[in-house]
């Protein structure tokens, strides 16, 4: 009657362990399917940052229009993507409101971004700033986007820019 109760308990314990390892599978694959939703949504580059609380496209630029040179202001904001540097993916434009763009780098040239990225919105967190900008400078931009040696020769006067200093960026996936 021993050896029949012994392997009783025994049976009963591993019926026991794979009913809880197939619960524990369960929460896993939940789990993992929440992750991967967000995942599916952006893909994060730099720093970790949300998409929560982002500005957009105008409230960023009223920002701007409040900067003078010199003055910096923390910023999230949401915006469509205009260009990316064709070279390394180290820099790219972000549209917003009134036909401006913002020229965003990325803190200590520690991350880039895709290069084929063409389309799409970005979310970006970091520094915003106004910066006057050298022909020197703003040719090797046009260099990096692929402009003509024409378009290039064409730069003969710095210019003031939006500027972005991200030290996180987030694009929506594809």
């Amino acid at each position: 009657m021993k050896i029949l109760a012994t392997i009783f308990l025994i049976a009963f314990t591993i019926m026991s362990c794979k009913e809880q390892e197939g619960a524990n599978d369960n929460a896993f694959a939940k789990a993992e399917s929440v992750n991967t939703t967000l995942q599916d949504e952006y893909v994060s580059y730099g720093a970790a940052i949300s998409s929560e609380n982002s500005l957009t496209k105008s409230e960023v630029a009223e920002r701007y229009a409040a900067l003078a040179e010199g003055d910096t202001a923390v910023v999230k904001f949401e915006a469509p993507i205009n260009a990316v540097c064709a070279s390394k993916g180290c820099w790219m434009r972000l549209d917003i409101a009134y036909e401006e763009q913002v020229f965003v780098k990325f803190k200590d040239y520690g991350f880039f971004v895709p290069t084929d990225t063409k389309e799409g919105s970005a979310i970006v967190e970091g520094k915003a700033y106004l910066e006057e900008v050298s022909v020197g400078e703003l040719r090797h931009m046009a260099e990096d986007a692929g402009k003509s040696k024409e378009e290039i020769a064409a730069i003969t006067k710095p210019e003031r820019e939006l500027r972005f200093m991200a030290d996180g960026v987030l694009l929506k996936a594809e």
